[in-house]
């Protein structure tokens, strides 16, 4: 078999740079597989229920399905011996229920946390513009104020994607279970 695959899930608001730190980092790793939680959501074509600030309870319904073949998609990866890199927005009291789904250990949290200020240049400079019913500040406040203060938090707001991946890889330590 392979050699110690472990799950990375990276989280953080909408242009956070989950995507592009997240697959910086499964190039980093020598077997690695960069599993994209959003696209969970993409499957849903018909019926499918947007998160807004007030959700409904098919909206959150839908999440937690997200989050559950997100983890298990990276579970698999990781019986295959891949360390697998997960990245989803993962905010509030959906972080301990992703981190719940998730079987493989190690297990490293990551939270990439840039001050508002960054996120809004960051969006305002992408084609694909995340922010619909949410704010910057929404999602902020809701990231510091609601999210547990799991696994590496990183201010990533004056680090380069490399600097970030350096970080993670030296200062990440497995979540205890």
């Amino acid at each position: 078999m392979f050699e110690d695959p472990a799950i990375y899930l990276l989280t953080g608001i909408q242009a956070a740079g989950k995507s592009t730190v997240a697959q910086a980092l499964a190039e980093r790793l020598p077997r690695s597989a960069h599993v994209r939680g959003d696209a969970f959501r993409r499957f849903v074509v018909g019926g499918r229920e947007e998160m807004t600030p007030d959700p409904s309870p098919e909206a959150l319904a839908q999440l937690r399905l997200r989050h559950r073949l997100a983890a298990q998609t990276a579970d698999t990866y990781a019986a295959a011996g891949f360390t697998a890199v997960l990245q989803d927005v993962v905010l509030g009291d959906m972080l301990p229920y992703l981190i719940e789904q998730i079987r493989t250990d190690p297990l490293y949290v990551v939270v990439l946390a840039p001050r508002p200020a960054v996120v809004e240049r960051r969006e305002d400079g992408r084609a694909k513009k995340a922010y619909g019913t949410f704010t910057v500040a929404d999602l902020d406040t809701g990231l510091r104020a609601g999210t547990p203060r799991l696994g590496l938090w990183l201010d990533t707001s004056d680090l380069t994607v490399t600097e970030t991946v350096d970080e993670i890889l030296t200062r990440a330590e497995p979540i205890v279970r």
